[in-house]
């Protein structure tokens, strides 16, 4: 198999070893999915101007559902891995690159996910549990490339959207990945370009959101610093959309 669709497949891979290790303990999974939705609304606060704004609502929902989101791809995901070859095949190579950073950032965002599930003892997720969680764990180099991954995919898609025939070519590949079980990457590729297109130059989008991310890493790596306010705004807003939580 051409080298990026192994690199494509072994992100899958360890996508699924975290999977796997989550269903052998049923306490974890659910740690992980209030983490997911925890880091979700944390987003939702954080970025509630770009949401607010017409110009960058829709960027910033893209990101939200696509890269921040707490669905559960399982089954995307491995139908996913048995088509790469026709990923690598039908798809323009800048395309398939994108992909495997994406799959990477998946990847690692499972991982991130998982080892701070296990430092989180009890629930619901308070703001102070996740930042004692997110210093347990620490790895401050894979929470910048995280942040580093996002960035790309974003300027990737943006980039794309200077290129007139692109949107021509992925209307054009609509039946065929269909056909090949490639309709999910399809959608979140067109969606992308429609996003990005209509930002008419999504840099200063991009940089917002790195410059935030890197700051709120930044302070929770850093034990001195209190709780930051957004954190604690995630958690209001949770306890508000259910009264029943204290």
């Amino acid at each position: 198999m051409d080298p990026v669709g192994q690199e494509i497949v072994r992100h899958l891979e360890e996508v699924a070893a975290e999977r796997r290790a989550r269903h052998e303990e049923p306490a974890l999974a659910e740690r992980v999915h209030a983490l997911k939705d925890y880091q979700h609304r944390r987003f939702q606060q954080t970025y509630a101007d770009l949401l607010a704004q017409p110009r960058y609502s829709e960027a910033a929902r893209f990101f939200l559902d696509e890269l921040y989101g707490p669905h559960d791809f399982t089954a995307r995901d491995a139908q996913f891995a048995r088509i790469v070859p026709a990923l690598v095949r039908l798809f323009p190579r800048h395309i398939v690159e994108t992909v495997s950073t994406l799959g990477h950032l998946h990847a690692l965002s499972e991982q991130l996910d998982t080892a701070m599930a296990r430092h989180l003892t009890e629930l619901p997720l308070t703001a102070a549990a996740y930042a004692e969680a997110w210093r347990r764990v620490g790895r401050a180099d894979d929470r910048e490339r995280q942040i580093a991954f996002m960035h790309a995919i974003g300027s990737e898609l943006d980039h794309y959207t200077a290129n007139p025939l692109l949107r021509h070519t992925l209307r054009m590949m609509r039946r065929p990945a269909a056909v090949a079980g490639l309709g999910a990457l399809q959608r979140f590729l067109e969606t992308g370009f429609d996003t990005f297109r209509a930002l008419r130059g999504a840099e200063s989008f991009l940089q917002t959101i790195s410059a935030r991310e890197r700051d709120l890493a930044g302070r929770l790596f850093d034990p001195i610093e209190p709780v930051p306010a957004d954190f604690l705004a995630a958690e209001v807003t949770a306890r508000q959309a259910d009264p029943g939580k204290s």
